[in-house]
Order: structure tokens, then sequence, then C-alpha cells
């Protein structure tokens, strides 16, 4: 296994912990991932209105359901937390990619 490859696979068990954070958190309110992560940036302040990008309209409903989950305060204290002990590590596009985006 190449270098890349390694430091890659490290990076994702990093970037990681936020999202398992999020899912389980989805879990308990029975939720997706992008429910909770919508309902958290709408949480943020009350002027926010997310831009669902989306070209599948069962996506776009599930993301409209996330107006009516309410995070509780300890739910938004555990995903801040989660994204204050996390440092997002790695290039967003890797090799080849990169190029293909003009990065």
């Amino acid at each position: 296994m190449g270098f890349a490859i390694i430091q890659q696979i490290y990076y994702y068990s990093i970037n990681m912990a936020l999202p398992e954070q999020i899912r389980d958190i989805a879990r308990q309110k029975n939720a997706t991932a992008a429910q909770i992560a919508l309902a958290w940036v709408c949480a943020q302040k009350p002027f926010i209105a997310p831009i669902f990008g989306t070209t599948n309209a069962s996506r776009l409903e599930e993301n409209l359901q996330s107006s009516a989950i309410a995070l509780s305060g300890e739910d938004l204290r555990a995903i801040n937390a989660a994204l204050g002990k996390i440092t997002i590590v790695g290039d967003r596009y890797s090799g080849e990619a990169a190029k293909l985006v003009g990065k």
C-alpha cells in the first residue's frame, strides 16, 4: 500500500469523528444524519436558511423534513463539542481528482 493511500485512510478515520456524532444523534431522533446536520445549521441563527442541492425528489423531501426536528440544548452542545475536538485534515481532493476540478 502506498504512502498516499495510507495517509488518506488516516485522514478519513480522523475526519469521521463528527459524522459519527451526527449519526448517533440521528438514531436517537429517528432521523437521518443529513436531517440532523440541516437542523443544526438552522439552529445557529434564526435567519439562516439552508439551500438544498439535490436533483432527487426523495432527498428534497427528506431535507425538508429536517425543519420538524428540534435539537435540544444537549444535542447542540454535543455537536459543537465534537466540532471543537476535531481538526479537518487532508485535502478535499487528492491527486488526479484535484486536477479534474482545477485545484
